[in-house]
């Protein structure tokens, strides 16, 4: 019997600024036949996230780095095609760091797929994005009614449930984007107070104008001057949330200086990082919550889709040109959840 036919990216090469045509490798390979306790994902969506800019880093970051050589790696959703495996049926939908490849011949255990959500907002509302924007906001940012939210990177994966989130507290939501079609639906279908275009904009003037009595939660998606910004306009015990820092990923000599992080002392305010696998014993508890947020309407989402393996290196540099809009992912095999 024909074995399939797997096509994979692999890294080339460790870029040293923008990732190029040269940084990865596209591959092809049979796959094998399995042994027990061996099961095959026909990948449908790939995931592309800015943190995947910082794997392919000679430094290590919160996971080892990407080795030359390897698929690259990347959060990914499919379907069970193949199976020796008793707890991951054929048929089943399973999701996890499947990498940037059209089969995963997988032994190790990842996360099943529950019954009746579609595939593409499981990679995005209601995945990781959703979930880091969940837990980022309500337990390290604790917006509480009637506060001030100013939200980087607004219409972002994360950043666009982030500022949702945020409202559903009762705070009053501002986002910062790169586009006048971004930052109208941020206010127009998501409904935030405000948005600041930071191609055409001041920033840190707009954010002067719009929080006059100062910012009670950062959340940053950006680093650099973007929070330099932020931080200038902190009101008084102030929370920042760095979730992410997407301006300095390529910036890897010189990152832009930060100047105004004295006024944390000055509004006894508190900076804290975290990542979204702090809380992975939580994940069904956020995922239930987002489900029900969006059957309620309060959660508007989009994403951006790419077909074709061949995209993949593609979809990840617009990330860093700002042309995506929503959840960036690429498309490698038909959805047998889509309406």
């Amino acid at each position: 019997m024909t074995r399939p036919i797997n096509h994979a990216w692999q890294l080339a090469q460790r870029p040293t600024k923008n990732i190029d045509r040269d940084t990865f490798a596209l591959v092809e390979e049979s796959v094998p036949e399995l042994a027990d306790g061996e099961y095959l994902v026909r990948n449908v969506f790939l995931s592309v996230d800015p943190t995947q800019r910082t794997w392919i880093r000679e430094e290590p970051s919160y996971l080892p780095p990407v080795g030359i050589g390897e698929v690259m790696r990347a959060g990914a959703i499919g379907e069970v095609v193949e199976s020796r495996h008793l707890e991951f049926p054929v048929g089943s939908f399973v999701t996890g760091l499947l990498g940037w490849q059209e089969y995963s011949l997988l032994r190790e255990a990842v996360n099943i797929v529950p019954p009746g959500i579609p595939l593409r907002p499981m990679m995005g509302v209601f995945g990781a994005t959703g979930i880091t924007a969940y837990f980022g906001m309500l337990e390290v940012g604790e917006p509480k009614a009637g506060e001030t939210v100013l939200v980087s990177g607004a219409a972002g994966a994360t950043g666009s449930v982030a500022a949702q989130v945020a409202q559903i507290q009762g705070a009053r939501a501002i986002g910062i984007a790169g586009s006048a079609e971004k930052c109208e639906w941020l206010v127009k279908t998501a409904g935030l107070a405000a948005a600041i275009n930071y191609r055409t904009e001041d920033v840190e003037q707009r954010i002067g104008e719009l929080c006059p009595e100062g910012i009670d939660v950062f959340f940053d998606n950006v680093g650099g001057a973007t929070l330099d910004a932020g931080l200038k306009h902190l009101a008084i015990g102030a929370r920042v949330v760095l979730c992410g820092a997407i301006s300095t990923y390529n910036e890897l000599d010189a990152p832009t200086p930060i100047h105004w992080y004295l006024n944390l002392v000055v509004k006894r305010a508190r900076m804290q990082g975290f990542l979204v696998l702090d809380y992975l014993d939580r994940f069904p508890d956020a995922v239930m919550q987002l489900v029900v947020w969006d059957m309620e309407g309060k959660l508007k989402w989009r994403d951006h889709v790419l077909d074709g393996i061949e995209r993949a290196p593609e979809a990840l540099g617009m990330l860093f040109s700002g042309d995506n809009t929503g959840k960036l992912l690429v498309q490698v095999a038909p959805d047998p959840t889509a309406p």
